[in-house]
């Protein structure tokens, strides 16, 4: 008689559950299997990207992805801690990028345009193959944001995230809480087209571009260098000031689900 599979257990903590199917989400998981597999490779069999995953314990031990899983394993899997002094333990995830900045996937088009419009660097195209994502991502070192946990998965990928919003406002308010953005908001100096930092400009440098009637009651403008574009404060201006100190204060955010 062949003898049977071995088996090893894990545990996803906090929002890495997002990850796993309802039935599985916040318990202890049994994994089969007949040939030892790094930590890694599990982990990523759950549907969990090694990008979200910043503290891995075996046996109540830190471990890094190489380890290979043996039978009878308990592995433990957190993801970043927000409030939790974790600098004893083993960080799987580099430092966070001190000036973020992004790329985006082809289903985050509207996200692109308000994470330029609260002034960060965010690259998007909506052709954009996953290998150019991932190239784009590892050359210039920016944050990969997706909603495709496929390319999370990329061996080379350090810094990326899967965004669980689907409206543009909520996922915009879950980036900025997720990467801690908030101090960094510098609104309305980035060209939300073409993601260009503004520049300051003239009445006469853009007067063939500017509707007549803004000309006689504006004397602020910005125009883009790299389309061309002009912009100006006018009461849509007041809209975004609103709901940029609601995004930055907390107000655009769904209830805090309590998990474990």
């Amino acid at each position: 008689m062949l003898p049977g599979p071995s088996r090893a257990s894990f545990r996803f903590y906090a929002e890495l559950n997002d990850h796993l199917p309802p039935a599985q989400q916040f318990r202890v998981l049994e994994r089969a299997f007949f040939v030892p597999s790094s930590v890694k490779d599990m982990i990523e069999a759950f549907g969990v990207p090694h990008t979200e995953v910043e503290v891995v314990l075996v046996n109540g031990e830190a471990s890094d992805f190489s380890r290979i899983v043996q039978p009878g394993d308990r592995v433990a899997v957190y993801p970043m801690f927000e409030s939790l002094d974790n600098t004893p333990l083993l960080r799987l995830r580099p430092k966070p990028l001190r000036n973020p900045k992004f790329v985006l996937d082809v289903h985050l088009g509207k996200l692109a345009g308000y994470l330029r419009m609260l002034g960060f660097d965010t690259l998007y195209s909506n052709s954009a193959s996953d290998s150019e994502l991932v190239r784009i991502s590892v050359g210039e070192s920016r944050i990969l944001l997706t909603r495709d946990r496929g390319v999370l998965k990329h061996s080379a990928v350090t810094h990326g995230y899967w965004v669980r919003e689907t409206n543009s406002r909520l996922q915009t308010a879950e980036v900025v809480k997720r990467f801690d953005l908030a101090t960094l908001v510098r609104p309305l100096t980035r060209c939300i087209v073409c993601n260009t930092p503004l520049e300051n400009a003239s009445k006469s440098d853009v007067a063939s571009r500017v509707p007549p009637r803004v000309l006689e009651w504006c004397r602020d403008f910005r125009e883009c260098p790299g389309c061309g574009r002009v912009f100006w404060r006018g009461s849509h201006t007041r809209h975004i000031e609103r709901w940029i100190d609601d995004l930055i204060g907390g107000a655009i955010t769904r209830p805090e689900v309590v998990r474990p």
